[in-house]
């Protein structure tokens, strides 16, 4: 998911403010995995194009950032639960996804993570067999079937 789509989808369903900036129940920006001066550049261009309004000193979703962000929702990428496969690591799986589907190519490893693979090197890993059916059909219909290899190993990886 893009920042873009953090920073609408935050301020679509609000939570605590300070200054404009949405934060947990604990007084923490919601928005940690951004360096700040992203999220205040990103805010502007939002504000920019027209997505958001601005009261006094804070930001508030308007009408055609909530069009965007409900238009976008329905090609958001699927979320997989961890699985439990304490098995061998016995698949290696290589992966080559271009640069203009970063979102996906993102998305795809912290699914692989969960699924208890590890980097052998950039675009190689490593982890249990099999992944879920649902898994593999999923990669399929967003279109990285194709850019997916798999290989059963003969001896788990250590």
């Amino acid at each position: 998911m893009s920042i873009k789509n953090d920073i609408l989808e935050i301020l679509n369903t609000p939570k605590f403010y300070y200054k404009g900036i949405p934060m947990s129940a604990f007084f923490l920006p919601t928005l940690q995995n951004y360096k700040k001066q992203s999220v205040r550049n990103k805010f502007a261009e939002l504000y920019n194009n027209g997505y958001l309004d601005k009261k006094n000193e804070y930001y508030i979703l308007n009408k055609k950032g909530k069009e965007f962000l409900s238009k976008n929702k329905k090609y958001q990428l699927k979320t997989f639960e961890p699985i439990e496969n304490n098995g061998p690591k016995n698949l290696l799986l290589l992966y080559d996804i271009p640069e203009d589907k970063k979102n996906e190519r993102d998305w795809f490893r912290r699914a692989l993570i969960k699924f208890g693979f590890i980097m052998i090197q950039r675009s190689v890993w490593v982890g249990p067999s099999p992944l879920p059916k649902e898994f593999m059909e999923y990669i399929k219909e967003i279109g990285l079937k194709d850019l997916v290899k798999t290989f059963k190993l003969e001896k788990g990886f250590k």
